[in-house]
Protein backbone atom coordinates (compact mmCIF):
# COMPACT_ATOMS: atom_id res chain seq x y z
CA UNK A 1 0.00 0.00 0.00
CA UNK A 2 1.55 3.80 -1.19
CA UNK A 3 2.27 5.88 1.74
CA UNK A 4 2.03 9.26 2.68
CA UNK A 5 4.12 11.52 5.37
CA UNK A 6 3.25 13.97 7.29
CA UNK A 7 5.42 15.91 8.11
CA UNK A 8 6.02 19.57 9.37
CA UNK A 9 8.29 21.82 12.83
CA UNK A 10 7.17 20.38 15.57
CA UNK A 11 3.68 22.11 16.71
CA UNK A 12 2.28 22.49 13.49
CA UNK A 13 -0.11 20.25 13.89
CA UNK A 14 1.11 16.80 12.41
CA UNK A 15 -0.09 14.79 15.22
CA UNK A 16 -3.84 15.95 14.92
CA UNK A 17 -4.31 15.48 11.74
CA UNK A 18 -2.83 12.38 11.64
CA UNK A 19 -5.56 11.57 14.22
CA UNK A 20 -8.17 13.27 11.87
CA UNK A 21 -7.38 11.35 9.05
CA UNK A 22 -7.12 7.99 10.14
CA UNK A 23 -10.00 8.63 13.27
CA UNK A 24 -7.60 7.41 15.64
CA UNK A 25 -6.02 8.74 18.75
CA UNK A 26 -2.52 6.91 17.72
CA UNK A 27 -0.52 9.87 17.91
CA UNK A 28 0.18 11.86 20.81
CA UNK A 29 -0.46 15.54 19.96
CA UNK A 30 1.16 17.74 22.72
CA UNK A 31 2.11 21.11 23.50
CA UNK A 32 5.97 20.42 23.26
CA UNK A 33 8.48 19.51 20.59
CA UNK A 34 9.11 15.96 19.01
CA UNK A 35 6.27 13.91 21.15
CA UNK A 36 6.23 11.76 18.07
CA UNK A 37 9.35 9.93 17.92
CA UNK A 38 8.87 6.55 15.99
CA UNK A 39 6.43 7.33 13.11
CA UNK A 40 2.59 6.26 13.83
CA UNK A 41 1.27 4.28 10.98
CA UNK A 42 -3.06 4.36 9.84
CA UNK A 43 -4.70 3.23 6.74
CA UNK A 44 -7.05 5.89 5.62
CA UNK A 45 -10.34 5.23 3.73
CA UNK A 46 -10.34 7.13 0.40
CA UNK A 47 -13.94 9.44 0.75
CA UNK A 48 -15.87 8.33 -2.52
CA UNK A 49 -19.67 9.33 -2.73
CA UNK A 50 -20.12 7.12 -5.97
CA UNK A 51 -20.07 3.86 -3.53
CA UNK A 52 -23.26 4.81 -1.61
CA UNK A 53 -25.09 5.37 -4.70
CA UNK A 54 -23.85 2.75 -6.55
CA UNK A 55 -25.12 -0.09 -3.70
CA UNK A 56 -28.80 1.70 -4.55
CA UNK A 57 -28.56 0.55 -7.61
CA UNK A 58 -26.92 -2.79 -7.23
CA UNK A 59 -28.57 -3.29 -4.19
CA UNK A 60 -25.69 -3.91 -2.54
CA UNK A 61 -25.18 -5.26 1.00
CA UNK A 62 -21.44 -4.21 1.35
CA UNK A 63 -19.46 -0.83 0.82
CA UNK A 64 -15.98 -1.64 0.92
CA UNK A 65 -14.08 1.61 -0.50
CA UNK A 66 -10.18 2.56 -1.38
CA UNK A 67 -7.38 3.15 0.66
CA UNK A 68 -3.90 4.50 1.69
CA UNK A 69 -2.06 5.18 4.39
CA UNK A 70 -0.70 7.87 6.48
CA UNK A 71 2.65 8.14 8.18
CA UNK A 72 2.78 10.47 11.25
CA UNK A 73 6.44 11.61 11.12
CA UNK A 74 8.60 13.31 13.91
CA UNK A 75 9.13 16.97 13.80
CA UNK A 76 12.04 18.27 12.15
CA UNK A 77 14.55 21.24 13.20
CA UNK A 78 16.86 23.40 11.49
CA UNK A 79 19.78 21.59 10.87
CA UNK A 80 18.22 17.96 10.75
CA UNK A 81 20.49 17.30 7.78
CA UNK A 82 23.84 17.60 10.05
CA UNK A 83 21.73 15.29 12.84
CA UNK A 84 20.22 17.93 15.01
CA UNK A 85 16.85 17.37 16.74
CA UNK A 86 15.81 13.74 15.36
CA UNK A 87 17.34 14.87 12.17
CA UNK A 88 18.76 11.54 10.81
CA UNK A 89 15.41 9.83 12.29
CA UNK A 90 13.28 11.91 10.41
CA UNK A 91 15.10 11.85 7.06
CA UNK A 92 15.18 7.76 6.74
CA UNK A 93 11.61 7.71 7.62
CA UNK A 94 10.42 10.22 4.97
CA UNK A 95 12.82 8.19 2.64
CA UNK A 96 10.42 5.36 2.93
CA UNK A 97 6.96 7.37 1.58
CA UNK A 98 5.93 7.91 -1.10
CA UNK A 99 4.70 11.68 -1.49
CA UNK A 100 4.67 14.17 1.51
CA UNK A 101 2.09 16.05 2.79
CA UNK A 102 3.55 18.64 4.57
CA UNK A 103 1.24 20.97 7.63
CA UNK A 104 2.17 24.68 7.64
CA UNK A 105 0.34 25.75 10.67
CA UNK A 106 -1.84 29.18 9.48
CA UNK A 107 -3.15 30.23 12.91
CA UNK A 108 -2.14 32.42 15.92
CA UNK A 109 -2.41 30.81 19.25
CA UNK A 110 -0.29 31.94 22.43
CA UNK A 111 -1.23 29.09 23.74
CA UNK A 112 0.54 26.56 21.77
CA UNK A 113 4.42 27.13 21.29
CA UNK A 114 5.55 27.27 17.86
CA UNK A 115 9.40 25.83 18.04
CA UNK A 116 11.06 29.54 16.96
CA UNK A 117 8.72 31.65 18.92
CA UNK A 118 6.47 33.63 15.79
CA UNK A 119 4.46 31.80 13.39
CA UNK A 120 5.62 32.17 9.76
CA UNK A 121 4.33 29.78 7.11
CA UNK A 122 6.71 30.52 4.16
CA UNK A 123 9.80 31.00 6.31
CA UNK A 124 8.73 26.70 8.03
CA UNK A 125 8.30 24.89 4.67
CA UNK A 126 11.95 26.92 3.94
CA UNK A 127 13.31 25.07 6.75
CA UNK A 128 11.85 21.53 5.90
CA UNK A 129 12.79 22.01 2.01
CA UNK A 130 16.23 23.46 2.49
CA UNK A 131 16.97 19.83 5.02
CA UNK A 132 15.66 17.59 2.22
CA UNK A 133 17.44 19.44 -0.52
CA UNK A 134 20.97 19.33 1.97
CA UNK A 135 20.88 16.00 2.58
CA UNK A 136 19.80 15.46 -0.95
CA UNK A 137 22.92 17.36 -1.53
CA UNK A 138 25.11 14.97 0.23
CA UNK A 139 23.40 12.13 -0.87
CA UNK A 140 23.71 12.85 -4.65
CA UNK A 141 27.60 14.19 -4.03
CA UNK A 142 28.43 10.59 -2.38
CA UNK A 143 26.79 8.96 -4.99
CA UNK A 144 28.64 10.44 -7.67
CA UNK A 145 31.80 9.87 -6.44
CA UNK A 146 31.16 6.09 -5.95
CA UNK A 147 30.49 6.28 -9.92
CA UNK A 148 33.17 8.00 -11.12
CA UNK A 149 36.10 5.27 -11.32
CA UNK A 150 33.30 3.11 -12.88
CA UNK A 151 31.83 5.76 -15.42
CA UNK A 152 35.52 6.24 -16.36
CA UNK A 153 36.01 2.80 -16.82
CA UNK A 154 33.32 2.94 -19.55
CA UNK A 155 30.26 1.66 -17.39
CA UNK A 156 27.10 3.25 -19.45
CA UNK A 157 24.81 2.60 -16.33
CA UNK A 158 27.69 4.75 -14.45
CA UNK A 159 28.02 7.06 -16.66
CA UNK A 160 24.58 7.82 -16.82
CA UNK A 161 24.00 7.99 -12.57
CA UNK A 162 27.63 10.82 -12.83
CA UNK A 163 26.03 12.85 -16.05
CA UNK A 164 22.52 13.14 -13.78
CA UNK A 165 24.14 13.85 -10.46
CA UNK A 166 26.56 16.85 -12.15
CA UNK A 167 22.96 18.22 -13.53
CA UNK A 168 20.91 17.67 -10.26
CA UNK A 169 23.88 19.29 -7.84
CA UNK A 170 23.32 22.94 -9.49
CA UNK A 171 20.25 22.95 -9.65
CA UNK A 172 19.85 21.56 -5.68
CA UNK A 173 22.95 24.46 -4.97
CA UNK A 174 20.33 27.19 -5.72
CA UNK A 175 18.01 25.83 -3.41
CA UNK A 176 15.24 23.91 -5.78
CA UNK A 177 13.90 20.96 -5.11
CA UNK A 178 15.21 17.65 -7.11
CA UNK A 179 11.21 17.19 -8.38
CA UNK A 180 11.30 20.79 -10.08
CA UNK A 181 14.45 20.02 -12.09
CA UNK A 182 14.30 19.80 -15.98
CA UNK A 183 14.47 16.64 -16.81
CA UNK A 184 14.10 14.21 -19.67
CA UNK A 185 11.75 10.87 -19.28
CA UNK A 186 14.82 8.53 -19.08
CA UNK A 187 16.36 10.80 -16.15
CA UNK A 188 13.29 10.89 -14.15
CA UNK A 189 13.09 6.87 -13.81
CA UNK A 190 16.79 7.23 -12.90
CA UNK A 191 16.10 9.56 -10.65
CA UNK A 192 13.04 7.58 -8.95
CA UNK A 193 14.23 4.28 -9.20
CA UNK A 194 17.99 4.57 -8.15
CA UNK A 195 18.78 8.35 -6.29
CA UNK A 196 15.44 8.13 -4.14
CA UNK A 197 16.03 11.59 -3.36
CA UNK A 198 13.77 13.48 -0.92
CA UNK A 199 12.80 16.38 -2.65
CA UNK A 200 11.90 14.42 -5.50
CA UNK A 201 9.27 13.44 -3.64
CA UNK A 202 5.55 14.47 -4.34
CA UNK A 203 4.08 16.96 -2.35
CA UNK A 204 0.44 18.47 -1.08
CA UNK A 205 0.58 21.41 1.41
CA UNK A 206 -1.69 21.44 4.18
CA UNK A 207 -2.81 25.28 5.71
CA UNK A 208 -3.79 24.00 9.02
CA UNK A 209 -6.11 27.47 10.56
CA UNK A 210 -8.02 27.92 13.67
CA UNK A 211 -11.68 26.52 14.40
CA UNK A 212 -12.98 29.81 13.81
CA UNK A 213 -11.15 30.70 10.81
CA UNK A 214 -12.03 27.61 8.59
CA UNK A 215 -15.53 28.37 7.07
CA UNK A 216 -14.09 32.12 5.90
CA UNK A 217 -10.65 30.43 4.71
CA UNK A 218 -12.45 27.85 2.62
CA UNK A 219 -14.32 30.09 1.05
CA UNK A 220 -11.58 32.57 -0.12
CA UNK A 221 -8.81 31.46 1.07
CA UNK A 222 -6.81 34.26 -0.70
CA UNK A 223 -8.52 36.72 2.35
CA UNK A 224 -6.19 34.92 4.76
CA UNK A 225 -2.57 36.09 4.16
CA UNK A 226 -0.98 33.23 5.72
CA UNK A 227 -2.79 30.98 3.53
CA UNK A 228 -2.38 32.49 0.24
CA UNK A 229 1.28 32.86 0.93
CA UNK A 230 1.50 29.13 1.01
CA UNK A 231 -1.25 28.36 -1.82
CA UNK A 232 1.26 31.24 -3.82
CA UNK A 233 4.35 29.49 -2.84
CA UNK A 234 2.98 25.54 -3.44
CA UNK A 235 2.00 26.75 -7.42
CA UNK A 236 5.15 28.63 -8.02
CA UNK A 237 8.11 26.28 -6.57
CA UNK A 238 6.46 23.20 -6.87
CA UNK A 239 3.77 23.20 -9.67
CA UNK A 240 1.33 21.91 -5.96
CA UNK A 241 -1.76 22.32 -4.57
CA UNK A 242 -2.49 23.51 -1.05
CA UNK A 243 -5.41 22.63 1.29
CA UNK A 244 -7.04 24.73 3.79
CA UNK A 245 -7.64 22.25 6.80
CA UNK A 246 -8.65 22.56 10.40
CA UNK A 247 -6.94 19.95 12.44
CA UNK A 248 -8.26 20.67 15.56
CA UNK A 249 -11.77 20.27 14.25
CA UNK A 250 -11.42 17.34 12.09
CA UNK A 251 -10.08 15.37 15.41
CA UNK A 252 -13.01 16.58 17.36
CA UNK A 253 -15.41 14.19 15.28
CA UNK A 254 -13.41 11.31 15.91
CA UNK A 255 -15.82 9.62 18.17
CA UNK A 256 -18.29 10.96 16.01
CA UNK A 257 -20.19 8.80 13.63
CA UNK A 258 -20.85 10.17 9.77
CA UNK A 259 -24.26 11.78 10.77
CA UNK A 260 -23.35 13.32 13.86
CA UNK A 261 -20.20 14.63 11.93
CA UNK A 262 -22.40 16.56 9.18
CA UNK A 263 -24.53 17.89 12.08
CA UNK A 264 -21.38 19.24 14.08
CA UNK A 265 -19.97 20.81 11.18
CA UNK A 266 -23.23 22.24 9.77
CA UNK A 267 -23.72 23.97 13.22
CA UNK A 268 -20.63 25.76 12.47
CA UNK A 269 -21.47 26.73 9.41
CA UNK A 270 -19.11 24.50 7.17
CA UNK A 271 -19.82 21.82 5.09
CA UNK A 272 -16.34 19.73 5.30
CA UNK A 273 -13.20 20.57 7.85
CA UNK A 274 -10.78 20.10 4.94
CA UNK A 275 -9.47 16.75 5.47
CA UNK A 276 -11.74 14.34 3.16
CA UNK A 277 -10.42 16.57 -0.12
CA UNK A 278 -7.01 16.82 1.23
CA UNK A 279 -7.51 12.72 1.37
CA UNK A 280 -8.55 12.56 -2.33
CA UNK A 281 -6.05 14.89 -3.26
CA UNK A 282 -2.92 12.93 -1.60
CA UNK A 283 -5.01 9.90 -3.50
CA UNK A 284 -4.35 11.50 -6.76
CA UNK A 285 -0.44 12.83 -6.01
CA UNK A 286 0.18 9.45 -5.61
CA UNK A 287 -0.75 8.89 -8.99
CA UNK A 288 -3.55 6.79 -8.19
CA UNK A 289 -7.34 6.21 -9.45
CA UNK A 290 -9.88 3.90 -8.88
CA UNK A 291 -12.40 1.80 -10.58
CA UNK A 292 -15.30 0.39 -9.29
CA UNK A 293 -17.30 -2.93 -9.10
CA UNK A 294 -20.70 -3.66 -7.91
CA UNK A 295 -23.22 -6.60 -7.74
CA UNK A 296 -25.93 -7.98 -4.64
CA UNK A 297 -22.99 -8.57 -2.26
CA UNK A 298 -20.99 -5.71 -2.50
CA UNK A 299 -20.15 -2.52 -4.34
CA UNK A 300 -16.21 -1.97 -3.86
CA UNK A 301 -13.21 0.78 -5.11
CA UNK A 302 -10.43 -0.88 -6.38
CA UNK A 303 -7.02 1.22 -6.62
CA UNK A 304 -5.11 1.43 -9.45
CA UNK A 305 -2.25 3.32 -11.22
CA UNK A 306 -3.20 6.24 -13.51
CA UNK A 307 -2.49 5.20 -17.26
CA UNK A 308 -2.96 0.92 -16.15
CA UNK A 309 -4.92 -0.99 -19.14
CA UNK A 310 -7.53 -2.84 -17.89
CA UNK A 311 -5.75 -6.35 -17.43
CA UNK A 312 -3.41 -4.79 -14.91
CA UNK A 313 -6.85 -3.37 -13.25
CA UNK A 314 -8.22 -6.98 -13.26
CA UNK A 315 -5.27 -8.30 -11.76
CA UNK A 316 -6.05 -5.75 -8.35
CA UNK A 317 -8.65 -8.65 -7.59
CA UNK A 318 -6.73 -11.64 -8.40
CA UNK A 319 -3.63 -12.83 -10.35
CA UNK A 320 -5.64 -14.88 -12.68
CA UNK A 321 -8.38 -12.10 -13.83
CA UNK A 322 -5.22 -10.85 -15.08
CA UNK A 323 -3.18 -14.17 -16.75
CA UNK A 324 -6.41 -14.88 -18.28
CA UNK A 325 -8.00 -12.03 -18.95
CA UNK A 326 -10.74 -11.97 -22.38
CA UNK A 327 -12.60 -8.62 -22.00
CA UNK A 328 -13.48 -5.97 -19.52
CA UNK A 329 -17.58 -4.89 -19.65
CA UNK A 330 -17.14 -1.29 -19.26
CA UNK A 331 -19.78 1.57 -18.09
CA UNK A 332 -18.82 4.92 -16.83
CA UNK A 333 -20.13 5.87 -13.57
CA UNK A 334 -21.81 9.10 -15.02
CA UNK A 335 -23.52 7.06 -17.56
CA UNK A 336 -24.58 4.16 -15.32
CA UNK A 337 -26.31 6.52 -13.31
CA UNK A 338 -28.00 8.91 -15.45
CA UNK A 339 -29.06 5.85 -17.17
CA UNK A 340 -30.05 3.99 -14.46
CA UNK A 341 -28.68 0.24 -15.50
CA UNK A 342 -26.42 -1.78 -17.08
CA UNK A 343 -29.33 -3.02 -19.54
CA UNK A 344 -30.10 0.34 -20.25
CA UNK A 345 -26.58 2.01 -20.87
CA UNK A 346 -26.59 -0.99 -23.10
CA UNK A 347 -29.31 -0.03 -25.14
CA UNK A 348 -27.74 3.77 -25.35
CA UNK A 349 -24.32 2.04 -26.14
CA UNK A 350 -22.35 3.20 -22.66
CA UNK A 351 -22.02 -0.36 -21.67
CA UNK A 352 -19.02 -1.77 -23.58
CA UNK A 353 -16.31 -4.45 -24.40
CA UNK A 354 -12.89 -3.25 -24.11
CA UNK A 355 -10.01 -5.60 -24.65
CA UNK A 356 -6.30 -5.48 -23.40
CA UNK A 357 -5.40 -2.30 -24.81
CA UNK A 358 -8.16 -0.43 -22.86
CA UNK A 359 -6.81 2.31 -20.56
CA UNK A 360 -8.82 2.30 -17.49
CA UNK A 361 -10.34 5.90 -16.59
CA UNK A 362 -11.44 7.10 -12.93
CA UNK A 363 -15.21 5.95 -11.62
CA UNK A 364 -15.11 2.97 -14.63
CA UNK A 365 -17.99 0.57 -13.24
CA UNK A 366 -16.46 -2.75 -14.84
CA UNK A 367 -16.92 -6.85 -14.72
CA UNK A 368 -14.36 -8.76 -15.92
CA UNK A 369 -14.26 -11.94 -18.03
CA UNK A 370 -11.44 -14.37 -18.10
CA UNK A 371 -10.40 -17.89 -18.47
CA UNK A 372 -7.47 -19.23 -16.25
Amino acid sequence: MLQAGIVGLPNVGKSTLFNAVTRTRKAEAANYPFCTIDPNLGVVTVPDERLAVLSKISGSSKLIPAAIEFVDIAGLVEGASDGAGLGNKFLANIREVDAIVQVVRCFENDDIIHELGSVDPLRDIEIINSELILADLAALEKRKDSRVKKAKGGDKEAKKEVALAEKLIPHLDQGNPAITADLNDEEKKLMTKEFFLLSAKRTIFACNVAEDDLGAAQADPDSFPMVKAVRDYAADTFGAEAIVISARIEEEMIDLDPEEAAEFLSDMGIKDSGVSALIKSVYHLLGLQTYLTTGEKETRAWTIYAGDKAPQAAGVIHGDFERGFIAAEIVHFDDLVELGSNAKAREAGKLRIEGKDYVMRDGDVVEFRFNV
